[in-house]
């Protein structure tokens, strides 16, 4: 679990293009919702991630998705992740119901596991992918 907040960056090629995604990993609690609002405002994607073994963390991702939405309004890519599906006997949230979340919110959607590392780099490049139709330079700073 994130207290506070943990960077981390990774640099990619995508259709001859290269990225610099800068991600920030902020906490949930409401004592950091002050961070979380700054770090919003400077993103330009907002990666909502859920445990597919625990049904309330997916409940949540309505008040985070709302939380974005609110700071940067429809000026963000949102992308719903259901992460942990290498627990596979522990799993309490469907992939429909992620698809449908994320259909109700106008998010892009994935399932990963980060243990396995299942979809991550599918996982970048869809959020590459998705900046990429609304920037145009060599090289795109991406903050996340």
């Amino acid at each position: 679990a994130t207290i506070g907040v943990d960077f981390m960056s990774k640099r990619m090629r995508y259709q001859d293009r290269n990225f610099r995604l800068y991600m920030w990993d902020t906490a949930p609690q409401d004592k950091f919702q002050s961070y979380r609002s700054s770090y919003i405002r400077v993103s330009s994607v907002a990666v909502i991630v859920y445990d597919v073994a625990d049904k309330q963390t997916f409940l949540n991702t309505s008040k985070w998705i709302q939380e974005v939405r609110a700071e940067k309004d429809s000026h963000i890519i949102v992308v719903l992740v259901g992460n942990k599906t290498d627990l596979v006997h522990k799993r309490q949230v469907s992939i429909e119901e992620g698809d449908n979340k994320a259909r109700e919110f106008g998010a892009l959607f994935m399932e990963t596991s980060a243990k396995d590392g299942f979809n991550l780099k599918s996982l970048f490049c869809k959020i590459t992918s998705a900046v990429s139709s609304t920037k145009q330079e060599d090289l795109v700073d991406v903050n996340l």
